[in-house]
């Protein structure tokens, strides 16, 4: 069973699959504590606020409410909701707390693609069609690792900057892994004029690539 904080069809606005229609699949829970996060309704699992799938769908506001569903009733709930999005994307939250075989393979075998958005400090259980996106968080409150495995696991790097050392300690974390990434999003955190003008210019001096959150700039979930 899943615990579930949100589900709706939006555009997807980050890395490579930018401007691909998505199912965004949340989950709830995440011991991680980054101090930028802006999902951090998800990170508590409180009895209090269990609700009913449907209550999950769609979301007029961000809220620490959740569902427990099976991968069945996920693919169910798509289907009763009439989407037509063939991408899922399964964040948090961190989803990776979860074992995902059984609801990515169900969604597999009914032609949906799936992506997992995950911060690397949990055992990626997924299967290898499943695109992994990694966004490393490193050095964060929880005293979580960020994982080998993980960081070999990854189809792409997906790194929040705001300063300088967010880049340092992401080159440090490539050479301790001893991984070497052929895609390396660097994402300004916030918008910030700064973080964004860092991200640009260190893109260009290392061919990464640079991914905007262009959703936010759209104003859509």
């Amino acid at each position: 069973m899943y615990k579930i904080n949100e589900v709706f069809e939006t555009i997807q606005g980050e890395a490579s699959f930018t401007g691909t229609p998505s199912i965004f699949l949340r989950l709830q829970g995440c011991p991680v504590g980054c101090s930028w996060c802006d999902t951090k309704q998800t990170w508590d699992v409180d009895n209090v606020y269990k609700v009913s799938l449907d209550d999950t769908v769609e979301k007029k506001a961000d809220s620490d409410h959740w569902a427990e569903a099976s991968a069945a009733q996920v693919l169910e709930l798509f289907k009763s909701r009439g989407y037509t999005a063939k991408h899922v994307v399964i964040t948090g939250g961190e989803p990776c707390m979860y074992d995902l075989n059984p609801v990515c393979n169900l969604l597999h075998d009914h032609g949906f693609s799936t992506q997992i958005e995950t911060s690397g400090t949990f055992e990626i259980l997924a299967p290898a069609q499943t695109w992994v996106t990694v966004s490393p968080k490193i050095n964060m409150r929880g005293g979580y690792k960020v994982l080998s495995s993980a960081m070999q696991r990854a189809d792409e790097i997906k790194h929040p900057v705001a300063m300088q050392k967010h880049v340092e300690e992401l080159e440090e974390l490539f050479v301790a892994t001893g991984v070497n990434p052929k895609l390396v999003y660097l994402q300004p955190i916030s918008q910030k004029t700064s973080a964004t003008k860092l991200a640009i210019d260190t893109c260009i001096a290392k061919n990464w690539r640079l991914s905007i959150q262009v959703h936010k700039y759209l104003g859509i979930n």
